[in-house]
């Protein structure tokens, strides 16, 4: 594109404007539809800005993102774990710190005892092909306490026999009791 036919020119004075109203008017002009896919891509997230770890239990469910992270809301609390953070439009829900020998969420780091014991988990429900999902959910552990690391960088997938891992298979095995999975995922 030409800086004339953005309706800019430049003149004695520096770059005029000419017809730039006009311009964004026009359904077809290309600067308007860039300043409508602008205000369109908010970068404004509730998702951390860190990917889900490629060990994490994946599940491909029938289901829209929108259905699987709203019925996410209401199993989570039904095993007796705490919301921490929950977007249904971004598709992400993450619970508080749960004591798995306490059976009790833990709100803050002074206030867990075992370490080892205590999990997190992070659902990640993404589009996977129109109507289906593609769930991750990633149960990670802290085995020891560091103040100078961030908290992603201490955590770690709970291992199969853990039983924050555990709980984590028993949501992925409610959801495909509800939604179903797709025949080519089985």
């Amino acid at each position: 594109m030409r800086i004339a036919d953005c309706g800019l020119r430049i003149g004695q004075t520096g770059v005029c404007v000419t017809g730039l109203a006009r311009r964004f008017r026009d359904p077809k002009s290309p600067i308007r539809n860039f300043v409508l896919l602008l205000a369109a891509c908010t970068p404004i997230t509730t998702r951390p800005d860190f990917r889900p770890d490629p060990r994490a239990l994946i599940v491909i469910l029938d289901a829209r993102p929108e259905r699987v992270t709203a019925a996410l809301d209401s199993l989570v609390p039904a095993e007796s774990l705490e919301v921490a953070h929950s977007s249904v439009r971004d598709g992400y829900v993450e619970t508080a710190w749960y004591d798995t020998q306490a059976h009790r969420s833990r709100h803050h780091e002074r206030e867990i005892a075992n370490l080892t014991a205590t999990v997190k988990t992070r659902f990640w429900a993404d589009p996977w092909v129109p109507g289906q999902t593609r769930l991750t959910v990633e149960p990670v552990y802290r085995p020891r306490y560091d103040p100078s690391r961030s908290e992603r960088d201490l955590e770690l997938i709970a291992p199969k026999e853990h039983e924050g891992y555990k709980i984590a298979q028993r949501f992925v095995d409610k959801l495909k009791e509800r939604f179903g999975v797709p025949k080519a995922a089985r």
